[in-house]
């Protein structure tokens, strides 16, 4: 069960790695992620921060599964 939760976890760091940057690269370019001065709006602003808090949880994920395999 310890390598499964481990694997769980190197996959949840996999994805978000891969994902969310991804994603915010096209938010970035978004008609709504800037008003007319060229200030950030609270559309990029948001997305930004969800993408903090999920590479976050990735690395935290990654030192978890580590964790995990060495203590199991």
């Amino acid at each position: 069960m310890t390598v499964f939760a481990a694997i769980v976890l190197f996959l949840n760091t996999l994805f978000n790695v891969f994902a969310w940057p991804r994603f915010f690269s096209r938010v970035r370019t978004d008609a709504r992620a800037r008003d007319a001065a060229g200030r950030a709006t609270p559309f990029l602003i948001v997305h930004g921060v969800l993408l903090g808090a999920a590479l976050l949880l990735a690395a935290l994920s990654a030192v978890a599964g580590v964790l995990l395999l060495v203590a199991g």
